[in-house]
């Protein structure tokens, strides 16, 4: 496969772009371009961009993730959420580059306590939501070979997440009121850095063993998948479990002591599902990629912190 063209990086300051580029940079060239040098809101400034770049592949993990300010800015959330990636798919047709694409657990309506499967009927809670399920809708439609990852709850070593934002928070107070009446499963940005890597790696050599192009390649591939670490929690559960291991690391550090609290004690502007558990079998059978359990990620996230400091 030539590795002359590159590979094109959305988010690369955020935490699955951040994980992303080091690995793709493995794979050949990539192009990562910060949001002062392409704006994913400028469906012009994409076109002229990606058509100057032309990239083997786009690797699209960027969103407007802020949830509840989605509420009050739709515009701005729809812009690059829904038209940028569909944007993106139809530059990428042209080109016959595959398009990999971020969405999230937020397309459903968090209703039961059953895994979602990729064909479960959607029904996104608010801006957010329906904005990244515009997303998936856009890009199937561009014309692009794609493969749409829907995963939740990210989160990394570094950055503004949850995990971060608790230990922080542990240290500074007596008690911490956590959620406990939301389910899903935390998901480690790396994992699915690792996940795009291997797709890309499973694609070209298909491309390379049967004489066919990148796109047609991918095609078989191309669908939606759903995408996170293995297994359920709480963010009661996840901050209980990742305190549990700093006070293993840090026997002399006083943390806060969790309560947990129901949704309804916890309002927030925009609605969040209660059930974001996802079956990720077909991610398994179609892509021959096993993402491993929360647990065992959130362990390898706690030591990788701890050896920083």
């Amino acid at each position: 496969m030539p590795t002359s063209q590159p590979i094109l990086l959305t988010g690369v300051n955020g935490q699955v772009g951040g994980a992303l580029f080091p690995l793709l940079q493995k794979l050949g060239d990539v192009v990562a371009p910060t949001r002062a040098e392409l704006d994913l809101a400028d469906a012009e400034a994409i076109r002229s961009y990606v058509q100057a770049v032309k990239p083997r592949w786009i690797v699209n993990p960027a969103a407007y993730t802020t949830v509840d300010k989605a509420e009050k800015e739709p515009e701005l959330a729809y812009a690059i959420n829904a038209e940028a990636p569909r944007v993106l798919g139809e530059e990428a047709a042209k080109l016959g580059a595959p398009v990999l694409h971020f969405s999230t657990d937020y397309v459903f309506s968090g209703g039961g306590s059953t895994p979602w499967v990729e064909t479960d009927a959607t029904g996104p809670l608010g801006v957010y939501g329906a904005s990244k399920l515009a997303g998936e809708q856009g890009l199937a439609a561009s014309g692009a070979a794609c493969m749409i990852f829907r995963t939740s709850w990210v989160y990394g070593a570094t950055g503004n997440n949850f995990l971060r934002t608790i230990l922080r928070l542990a240290r500074e107070r007596d008690e911490m009121k956590i959620v406990a009446d939301q389910h899903g499963a935390p998901t480690w940005s790396h994992d699915l850095a690792h996940l795009v890597a291997h797709t890309i790696k499973r694609v070209e050599t298909t491309a390379e063993q049967t004489g066919a192009s990148l796109v047609e390649a991918a095609k078989p591939f191309s669908g939606v998948y759903h995408a996170c670490n293995g297994g359920e929690t709480t963010w009661f559960g996840f901050a209980e479990e990742f305190l549990r291991l700093a006070r293993a690391a840090e026997p002399q550090q006083r943390f806060a002591r969790l309560v947990p609290i129901t949704t309804a004690e916890y309002p927030t502007p925009a609605a969040r599902p209660q059930n974001s558990r996802m079956h990720c079998e077909k991610l398994v059978r179609e892509l021959g990629f096993a993402m491993p359990t929360w647990q065992e990620s959130v362990a390898k996230v706690m030591a990788e912190i701890y050896a920083g400091k």
